[in-house]
């Protein structure tokens, strides 16, 4: 469906463009050609005035003088050598100086010589801005294309992330509920078994993920919120389940309050997602790291690695859905972090920098309160 309305948006505008350069080379004959016939006529024009100047007292001049009455369009002047205008002939009020085409020698006497100039007629004028009158509408005609494809797209791309992850949530529910069933089961049968208790705590995970992919589904209402146990939450659950050569460094957090508008469930996950691409990017021992900064309006959260980082080709496609540079993945977890923050929080999420050898640092940014 994308890939259709996509091929159609471009048969579109590519039928646009021929329309108008057609429809611009057309323009530009047409001012040609009437531009070689304002030459014409001014050649004749300036044949007749020559020929009533030279007439005897007793020559019949009414047809040089229809002629030259004739000409009611093009802007005539007559100049003298020095290009003094003599006379003019349909000029605009407040022209001055001669014409831009020409000059015609006018042979007044044998030592007096005038020249004849012109400039192009009204019609003339306002045929050669079309082109340029036509570029704007193709331009604005392609912008408002341009737009309406881009949102169409992505109208569609929100109902396919709307649509799996209510069905993603409504699937793992009846599991789910088998699970809690078989839990509560065993609980009774084997009170004192010490696996049961772990086993609750995978089922509470597994509900807690479906109940984030119905938040995805639906509008998730935001909170005024302390940021930090929501980031401290998430390290403490990824710090348990990475290899003990990696560490997380939250103490910058420590003792710090920064309230902000957010949904701690999609939040946690949010988190969650960037220090697993961490954790991916880290081979042996390594190092993860917060630092936390702010302005009047934002709080802004650095989340730092040294990894072994991306090149720029990877870079520029880390947030496309279905993109990985993973032998393993899905390609979904970055487009999602960046859905939730931006698109439900307000927020961005951005890459703030990634060297090849050296690591990735990748910042979200929250909007503080109205009133804090």
């Amino acid at each position: 469906m994308l890939m259709s309305n996509r091929r159609i948006g471009t048969i579109v505008l590519v039928i646009a463009m021929i329309i108008v350069a057609i429809s611009v080379l057309f323009t530009n004959n047409l001012a040609r050609s009437l531009q070689v016939e304002e030459q014409k006529n001014m050649a004749i024009w300036a044949d007749a005035t020559q020929q009533l100047i030279v007439a005897d007292s007793d020559a019949d001049i009414d047809f040089f003088m229809s002629i030259i009455e004739k000409n009611t369009t093009i802007p005539v002047y007559i100049s003298d050598a020095e290009g003094n205008v003599l006379s003019s002939r349909n000029v605009p009020e407040g022209k001055s100086g001669v014409g831009k085409h020409g000059p015609i020698e006018l042979r007044i006497d044998e030592t007096t010589t005038q020249y004849i100039t012109w400039d192009d007629s009204s019609l003339l004028t306002r045929l050669t801005y079309v082109p340029y009158a036509q570029f704007a509408l193709i331009f604005i005609f392609i912008a408002i294309a341009v737009i309406t494809m881009l949102t169409g797209q992505r109208s569609e791309e929100n109902r396919l992330w709307v649509g799996l992850s209510k069905e993603t949530a409504h699937q793992l529910g009846t599991p789910i509920s088998s699970l809690n069933a078989w839990q509560e089961l065993l609980a009774d049968k084997y009170p004192a078994d010490e696996y049961v208790p772990q086993m609750k705590g995978d089922i509470e995970r597994l509900q807690m993920i479906a109940d984030r992919f119905q938040k995805i589904g639906s509008e998730p209402e935001l909170q005024q919120e302390n940021l930090i146990p929501v980031v401290q939450k998430a390290v403490h659950y990824m710090q348990a389940r990475i290899s003990g050569r990696i560490k997380i460094d939250d103490t910058c957090l420590n003792g710090v309050e920064r309230t902000v508008l957010l949904n701690a469930p999609l939040l946690e996950w949010v988190i969650e997602n960037i220090l697993k691409n961490a954790v991916d990017a880290i081979t042996g021992e390594g190092l993860i790291a917060f630092q936390l900064h702010e302005n009047e309006h934002d709080v802004m959260l650095d989340i730092t690695d040294n990894g072994k980082g991306m090149d720029n080709k990877t870079q520029r496609r880390i947030f496309e859905p279905g993109f990985t540079s993973k032998q393993r993945g899905w390609g979904l977890g970055l487009p999602l972090s960046k859905r939730i923050v931006e698109q439900y929080h307000g927020g961005k999420l951005l890459l703030k920098q990634s060297q090849p050898g050296v690591g990735t640092t990748f910042r979200i940014v929250l909007k503080k309160p109205e009133n804090g």
